[in-house]
């Protein structure tokens, strides 16, 4: 994690929706609430418990399910235990709402590592903290721009300040489109190959500056059905004013793309000027993206069947000579 260092505390009070929820309670080492976790992976320790601790992950937060609590109860000793707890461990989850036994308590309780308890399921438990664990510890990297879901697509607005990404992404709105963050995007990775984008700020996320009105709120304005929290960039829109002595793709053969924490997106170079309807062309650039997703490539189509057309034209010339082609 490169911004910031994540602690025990953290992962209790983070803000996660329904989904994502953890539900954590600590039962046990508060003290030891500021430690740090390191890396997002998760431990079930079983083996650890009966003594073996060769290949310990100490350094992960220990998961214990059923199985590990009934052995606890039934096979563990003090002396393992203790031994378990000299390690520096970040914290100790139990799912189910499954009670530790008191000697692990006290024993946590002297280290000072956390003992926390949920209600999920161990399956659900694991499932999630990896989930959260990935996006906490993803990389990330902050943009100047505006992002929008427009017919289902993450799209991505950059450009330079004054060119008008806001007033553009305004009509957008309200042609019932919805905003993910202006001005400032957050933008992490995950799985290495997705890119997920938000506002930087959560509580001034969907408020929007038009210059000459000031700042808006969205969400009062157009309904909650005009924004969403996040949303997976799937597409770049590069605005720029007009240059003549810049050739701008005509048939769409080329794809050019944006390189984002190591993550290609295809990028479009959208000029603007004067009579160009920018959010109609925005439009038609997300369905477009759209349809390649979906396997069809329009630019390519086209440019099959004019080969197609060029080669019959060519053949006939041949067959019957040019004087014979009305």
């Amino acid at each position: 994690m490169k911004n910031k260092q994540l602690i025990v505390l953290d992962l209790i009070d983070i803000e996660l929706n329904n989904h994502n929820s953890l539900n954590l309670r600590c039962a046990a080492g508060r003290r030891g609430l500021s430690r740090s976790i390191g890396i997002p992976e998760i431990n079930r320790p079983g083996l650890a418990l009966s003594g073996f601790f060769e290949v310990f992950a100490e350094n992960r937060i220990q998961v214990f399910g059923r199985g590990e609590t009934a052995f606890l109860k039934k096979k563990s000793t003090v002396e393992y235990i203790q031994n378990f707890f000299s390690y520096n461990i970040p914290c100790c989850v139990f799912g189910l709402n499954l009670e530790p036994p008191d000697f692990f308590l006290e024993e946590a309780e002297k280290s000072g590592c956390p003992v926390l308890i949920t209600d999920l399921d161990t399956t659900e438990l694991v499932i999630r903290l990896l989930r959260v664990l990935s996006i906490i510890f993803s990389p990330k990297k902050s943009f100047h721009g505006v992002l929008l879901e427009v017919y289902g697509v993450g799209v991505l607005l950059i450009g330079e300040s004054g060119i008008g990404k806001s007033e553009i992404a305004l009509e957008l709105i309200k042609s019932g489109h919805r905003l993910v963050a202006d001005d400032v995007v957050e933008i992490y990775c995950i799985n290495g190959n997705t890119l997920i984008g938000k506002g930087a700020n959560k509580i001034i996320g969907h408020h929007m500056e038009i210059r000459g009105l000031g700042v808006i709120n969205i969400t009062h304005l157009f309904g909650v059905g005009a924004i969403r929290e996040k949303k997976r960039i799937e597409l770049a829109i590069k605005l720029e004013e007009w240059d003549i002595n810049k050739n701008y793709t005509r048939i769409g053969m080329e794809e050019n793309f944006m390189k984002i924490l190591d993550v290609d997106i295809p990028c479009l170079d959208i000029p603007v000027r004067h009579g160009r309807n920018i959010s109609t062309i925005i439009e038609t650039a997300a369905m477009n993206e759209r349809l390649k997703n979906m396997g069809y490539n329009s630019a390519k189509e086209f440019n099959h069947n004019i080969l197609k057309w060029i080669e019959s034209e060519t053949v006939k010339s041949v067959y019957f000579g040019q004087s014979d082609i009305i």
